[in-house]
């Protein structure tokens, strides 16, 4: 048998097992963990483009050196898609990168997205044996940004091998990466999928939540292009549950539905002067500018661009708010965040390249007031200083306002982002679905079936809000799930169930 004959997996398990007899441990434990070069900061927050510039393969060869092939890898456990991590890692020690990248699309959809905005950190990487012993982990998103990333750059992109079709239409309501991720793994298994998305534009979140200098548009564009290879149908403008219903759906001859419609329902904090001119929620503000030009004065919908701009809120998408403004001119851009540094949501490294771009913390501060001009515009914010008191039940500490603590800032644009509700428009309109008392779609969790037997959801419709990676992990279970429950009846019954339109 030839090399080329040989499956990349088993190959990979071969060399891991080489590299176990060879290696020294120490050495590699030793070994200082390689950092990505980043666009400089003043340059960098006056224009869009991607902050971090990724790994040489020099880099990323010494970088994989580190991984010391552990017996029990639980780095793998630590990721909610499972990725063979060792042996797209190996793959990369040992120079072939293209044969990496195709490790990764076993199992992930998007590679060069996660490998981007991904929390590693709390993830794969927590559980790397490196941190165990008290050192920097593997930089496995590093490693799989910079796999993914050559193979798009070399121009040889590989395509997963798919299933024979095997003629069941399956409906995809949303194109973020709970959608796309069970898409690809449904178009795998030989399914017909289409993709709805109720947005002009696919990729959901990716697109129109997280920033170009965080993501670029291209990157996503090219990994949905790999689907549509697989044979996966998109439709855009069209909104399930309002263009078109459950029973819509059923007539055009789908026999299942899996619901990704997302966590697209801002919230608010409900205080005195929220309906002032210049205060808009993150959701809003991202989207009008990622997706609809309104960064531009000739826009159809331009946004304000304000001078003194706060963001209330301490997460990811708070910080891709706040970074946002000041590269559309914000002289200041601060960050208003009721709870200590220590307890922000977001990621160290967007924490840590905000305040590099001159972004300014007020923690331990929560608005309670925004006072406006004659003309209904905002122009201040009262802000109640706070203290930490007992953990709450997320595990951080509660914030306590402090009595009598209060000042005023001044500010001409408030961006909101104290988190997301699920979209009610498909819960509302589909008869029988269960739902939750916050409004996402209650499933099983080890199945992602909802109480409408064909009818299967994920991601922040069914979490209310979460990472990208643990959306992407739903996608692939409900489409393990549901693939399952297809093999178990027999074709047969399952051509009885189609009309003669359906066939």
């Amino acid at each position: 048998m030839t090399k080329e004959q040989i499956p990349v997996a088993r190959r990979a398990e071969q060399w891991r097992e080489e590299l176990r007899k060879s290696r020294k441990n120490k050495e590699r434990t030793d070994m200082q963990r390689v950092h990505m070069t980043e666009l400089d900061a003043l340059v960098r927050s006056r224009n869009n483009e991607e902050v971090n510039l990724g790994l040489t393969p020099e880099q990323a060869m010494i970088e994989a050196q580190r991984c010391i092939d552990c017996a029990n890898p639980t780095c793998v456990s630590g990721c909610p898609v499972n990725i063979d991590i060792p042996s797209f890692i190996k793959f990369i020690e040992t120079g072939q990168f293209l044969e990496s990248a195709k490790i990764l699309k076993d199992t992930s959809a998007l590679p060069a997205v996660c490998g981007r905005v991904c929390p590693q950190e709390r993830q794969c990487e927590a559980q790397c044996i490196h941190v165990k012993m008290k050192k920097e982990s593997v930089a496995i998103g590093y490693l799989e940004r910079f796999a993914a990333d050559y193979e798009r750059e070399s121009g040889q992109i590989a395509v997963p091998e798919i299933a024979a079709p095997n003629g069941i239409k399956i409906a995809v309501a949303g194109s973020g990466p709970a959608g796309l991720s069970f898409a690809s793994e449904m178009a795998k298994f030989g399914y017909d999928i289409t993709v709805f998305e109720a947005l002009h534009e696919i990729g959901g979140v990716l697109k129109y939540g997280i920033p170009e200098f965080r993501l670029p548009n291209e990157i996503v564009d090219v990994e949905i292009g790999i689907l549509r290879k697989m044979g996966v149908k998109f439709v855009t403008n069209c909104i399930i549950g309002k263009s078109l219903s459950y029973e819509d759906l059923h007539d055009e001859g789908f026999h299942g539905i899996f619901v990704a419609s997302g966590a697209g329902l801002p919230n608010f904090m409900n205080i005195p002067g929220e309906n002032l001119n210049g205060v808009m929620s993150a959701n809003e503000y991202l989207t009008r500018v990622n997706l609809m030009d309104a960064a531009n004065p000739q826009s159809d919908t331009p946004v304000l661009l304000g001078k003194l701009v706060a963001i209330i809120g301490g997460g990811n998408t708070a910080m891709d708010a706040v970074r946002t403004a000041r590269r559309l001119g914000a002289e200041r851009a601060m960050i208003i965040y009721r709870r200590s540094e220590e307890e922000m949501p977001a990621r160290l490294e967007e924490v840590k390249h905000a305040k590099e771009e001159g972004i300014e913390f007020l923690t331990l501060h929560n608005p309670v007031e925004y006072l406006g001009d004659e003309y209904g515009r905002v122009k201040h914010m009262r802000l109640q200083q706070m203290e930490l008191g007992e953990p709450d039940e997320s595990g951080r500490r509660r914030p306590v306002p402090i009595e009598g603590a209060i000042v005023t800032i001044d500010i001409d644009q408030v961006i909101i982002s104290v988190g997301t509700s699920p979209n009610p428009l498909i819960p509302a309109s589909f008869k029988g679905l269960e739902i939750s008392r916050w409004g996402t779609v209650v499933v099983d969790k080890s199945t992602m079936r909802s109480t409408i037997d064909d009818v299967y959801a994920g991601g922040d419709i069914v979490r209310g809000g979460a990472t990208v990676i643990l959306a992407m992990g739903d996608g692939r279970k409900a489409a393990a799930s549901m693939h399952e429950r297809f093999m178990g009846e027999t074709k047969s019954a399952v051509n009885d169930g189609l009309t003669e339109n359906q066939k």
